[in-house]
This record gives C-alpha cells, sequence and structure tokens, in this order.
C-alpha cells in the first residue's frame, strides 16, 4: 500500500456514517412532500506550489467539506448548503423549500426535468502514482530545478513556475433513486520565462500560459517535465525581443496546441450552453448567437469541421462518471461538419425536439448548484500530420501559446493574442515572429478552416479557471484538439 502525506488532518475525511445521512436526507424530502430532490456531498483537498525567481512564493494547503441541497417544489427550485460532516436535515431542507416559496413570487416558465433512469455506481479517474505519495519538498524542488534552468538564460528578468493537485470525492443522491460516489485526482502545472531587453518584453509559456492539467497523477508532471524544457522556453522568450513583428494582413495560418484549445473553448463552448441561449444565465461569458431555430442547418464552420462534447475523454479536466444532476457521462456533436447540430444542455435545459437527458449540470463546490457547463470540447480530428500540413502550406504562419483574448457577449467577434509565430515559406518553417494575433468572427474563422490534422497529433488541454454563474463557479474543463490550418485570416499585432 502506497503512503500517503497527510497533510490535511482528520478534518478531511467524509463522516464513516455518510451514507446512511444521505439515505435518511432524501427519506426527509420525500416526507416533506418535494416534487424532486439531489444532493452533493462534497470533499475536495487541494496543494499548490509556486515559485518565482528561485523562491517559494506560495504553498497552500486546502481542505472544504460540506453538502448542497436542491429541491423542486411546486415547480420552483430552492437550495440550501451546509458545511461541515454532520448532516442537519430539518435546517437544510427547511432552507431550501424556503427559496423555492421566495421563487415563487417572481413567475416565470416551469421546465419539467427530462426523464431518466436511475444510477448506482463509482467512477475513479485514472492515477498511476497518487501525487499525495510525492512529498511537498519534492514537488517544490522539481519547480526550482525548471527554475534553476532558466536562470540561465539572459535578459529573462521574471521566471513563474507553479504546480497544482486536486483530489475530489463526491457523494451523490437523489429521491428518484440515483447513487453515486466518484473520486477525482487532477494534477497540473506549468512554467513562465519573461524577457526584458531592446524596449521590449516577451512572454513564453510552457505548456501553456496558465499550464496544462489532466485527470491524472504525479506521473503526468513527470511526463510534462518542466525541468526539461525550461531553457528552451526562456530561450525563446529571449529570442522574441529580436524577432521581427508579425505582419498585418490577410494569410493562412496554423493554430496548434492550447491556443487552439482556447479558440474552441471561447467561439464553441460558451456560446453551446442552452442556459445562454436561453438568456436564463448571462454572467461572465455573455449570451449567444446560437439561436435554436436554426438548429441543425445553420452553417457554423466548414465541412471538416466537427466539434464535440464528450465527458468520457480519457484524461479530460471534464470526464466524469455522471454529471451533479446524476445523468451518465456522454458524448454529443456539437457542429457536424461544419453544421450546428447541438448543446450543452442538463435535465432542465434541453431544447425540442429533445436532445438526450442533460448530462452537462456541474457545479464547483457544495456550496453551489449545478448549472449548464462545459465538459471536454473538443475539435475532432482529420488526417495527416503536422509536418504534412506545413509542408502544405506555400505561405503562411503557424501561431502558438495563447497570451490575450477578447470576445464580444454573443460569442461572434472575437481577437485573440499568441506568444509565438513562425513564418513559413514554400512549405517550410521560417523566421521566428512576435506578437502575432487574429480577429475574426466565428462563423467565418471557423469556415476559414480546411484541414485539420490526424489523431497522432491531438492533444488534452486542461482549463482550472473556467468562469460563470452569479455567484462565480470556477470549472475544470478540458479540451482536445488537432493543429488545424485557417485560410485567409485577419492576422495582425497583438499587445
Amino acid at each position: 500500500m502506497t503512503e500517503h502525506f497527510d497533510l490535511w488532518g482528520e478534518q478531511a475525511h467524509p463522516p464513516e456514517d455518510l451514507p446512511g445521512q444521505l439515505e435518511q436526507l432524501m427519506h426527509s424530502c420525500r416526507k416533506r412532500g418535494v416534487d424532486y430532490a439531489d444532493a452533493r456531498f462534497v470533499l475536495l483537498r487541494s496543494e499548490v506550489y509556486e515559485t518565482k525567481n528561485g523562491v517559494v512564493s506560495r504553498a497552500a494547503i486546502d481542505a472544504q467539506r460540506g453538502i448542497g441541497l436542491r429541491v423542486l417544489s411546486g415547480g420552483n427550485w430552492g437550495f440550501a448548503a451546509s458545511p461541515g460532516s454532520q448532516i442537519d436535515d430539518h435546517s437544510l431542507i427547511g432552507r431550501a423549500l424556503d427559496m423555492a416559496s421566495a421563487a415563487s413570487l417572481t413567475p416565470s416558465p416551469t421546465v419539467p426535468l427530462r426523464a431518466r433512469s436511475s444510477e448506482t455506481g463509482t467512477y475513479r479517474s485514472p492515477c498511476t502514482t497518487d501525487p499525495r505519495a510525492v512529498s511537498p519538498q519534492k514537488k517544490i524542488d522539481h519547480l526550482l530545478h525548471a527554475d534553476e534552468a532558466m536562470a540561465g538564460v539572459g535578459k529573462v528578468l521574471d521566471r513563474k513556475g507553479k504546480l497544482e493537485f486536486y483530489y475530489l470525492d463526491k457523494w451523490y443522491v437523489d429521491t428518484e433513486g440515483t447513487e453515486t460516489h466518484q473520486h477525482i485526482t487532477e494534477s497540473g502545472g506549468g512554467i513562465t520565462a519573461l524577457a526584458v531587453g531592446e524596449g521590449d518584453a516577451q512572454l513564453r509559456a510552457y505548456p501553456a500560459l496558465m499550464g496544462n492539467a489532466r485527470q491524472a497523477g504525479w506521473e503526468f508532471i513527470q511526463d510534462m517535465d518542466l525541468p526539461g524544457n525550461a531553457a528552451r522556453t526562456a530561450g525563446e522568450a529571449k529570442a522574441l525581443l529580436t524577432a521581427p513583428e508579425c505582419p498585418v494582413g490577410e494569410f493562412d495560418v496554423i493554430l496548434v496546441g492550447s491556443l487552439l484549445a482556447l479558440q474552441v473553448h471561447e467561439s464553441c463552448g460558451h456560446p453551446s450552453e442552452l442556459d445562454r441561449v436561453m438568456g436564463v444565465e448571462a454572467d461572465v461569458a455573455g449570451t449567444s448567437f446560437l439561436t435554436p431555430e436554426l438548429l441543425g442547418s445553420r452553417r457554423y464552420g466548414s465541412p471538416c469541421v466537427t466539434l464535440t462534447a464528450d465527458a468520457t475523454v480519457p484524461g479530460g479536466l471534464g470526464t466524469f462518471g455522471w454529471d451533479d444532476e446524476g445523468t451518465p457521462a456522454q458524448r454529443i456533436t456539437l457542429v457536424d461538419e461544419g453544421i450546428h447540430s447541438g448543446y450543452l444542455t442538463s435535465r432542465q435545459y434541453v431544447p425540442e425536439p429533445a436532445q438526450g437527458s442533460g448530462g452537462h449540470a456541474r457545479c464547483d463546490t457544495w456550496a453551489r448548484p449545478p448549472i449548464v457547463r462545459m465538459t471536454n470540447i473538443n475539435l475532432e480530428p482529420g488526417s495527416g500530420s503536422l509536418d504534412d500540413l506545413i509542408a502544405d502550406t506555400r505561405r503562411g504562419y503557424l501561431f502558438e501559446g495563447e497570451r490575450s483574448w477578447s470576445i464580444d457577449d454573443r460569442r461572434l467577434n472575437f481577437a485573440i493574442g499568441a506568444q509565438a509565430g513562425r513564418e513559413i515559406v514554400d512549405g517550410r518553417p521560417g523566421r521566428l515572429l512576435k506578437n502575432p494575433g487574429y480577429t475574426g468572427i466565428t462563423p467565418r474563422v471557423w469556415g476559414s478552416c480546411d484541414a485539420v490534422t490526424g489523431p497522432e497529433e491531438r492533444g488534452v488541454w486542461g482549463l482550472t479557471g473556467c468562469g460563470k454563474g452569479a455567484p462565480m463557479q470556477n470549472l475544470h474543463v478540458g479540451h482536445a484538439v488537432s493543429p488545424a490550418r485557417f485560410r485567409g485570416l485577419k492576422v495582425g499585432v497583438s499587445s
């Protein structure tokens, strides 16, 4: 048995009688005459380590546990939450029913829950080496070794590193008989190097600006090899100081890695959330241009663009056994060969004609009710390698690494800045270019995509800070993408 470093103490464990407490809670809800109820007991433990210029700037160990109860009464939702391990049925149910009663004072259309069968089971994410078996000192040393490698590169004046680990246990029950337990381990991190000189400052990050994360163990950190990529990352930041500016105009552009994942996130993931489409939720990420009257006929992109929401992608941060309404993980198509064909839904928000029974209801802690959220939003692969795609590009550019982004409140007009560009001339990579960026309108940009590389080029990217809702919920989501080419993209200098 692997020894764990117990960083959290006894308060970071579930009560031994938790199944019985949850069963009693549902029994009490039925006795109170609710139409429906579900509850999530969540135990979340985390470790975050950060370094800056050779010094440990943060070492945070945190644990939280509690329960959230959601009830449907008289066609209105009510929600109540409580920290700790003991479940007070009377208080929780009373507060949730009070909220449902208050909601009835503001009339709104009643949307029935889509039917589904009851579920029982356990989901455990893949993990070869439990990060809890790796000492905090070893994790910090991993970052300091990367920092030392970056420090050896001249003009790199700001160096940062980060590792983060999350251990989530979630028990779910509802009055329809569903009972599930999910145990998820996430590991992630990254490094950044800021070079200053020549009247300029340039940033390079590895593997992405906000790092990368996976449902995996310490093995994922070892595979990323931050120390082994640190000198190269810092060297690229330094080289960008004297690189020429990216030209302005309309050019063929190949987007790779986390930069392409960001475009998928902003221009497909958020506008596909059905609660935004229906005008129920508009905080942070705005509304959507993907209105339902053209579902199945709207041209979203070119025929080589197929986008999916897949909660079964191995290692994806949006992967699970069941969502936070007890609906099993599923894969649906959002864009089918360029045609808009689906939405992210919950049991409450499902378009007509009915498209499944949800599967995208998620919450970030026990203290928040589930809302429609992304799982893993993916650009499905085509064929061929990145080398093949470059060789097939007579003149153009390759952009990598996200640096800045903005998009309007309907997810139509957007601008994205990249960290670095590479000129392509006669099918061969050429000069390094600084401050590349591009702008466009979502359907036009995806409509210009004429090639997506094959599954052998596919990378899975994890984002641990996708914000939505009021109060804010920061959720972990994933994106699987293969490099893609876009013809005639509007290219300009980014700030």
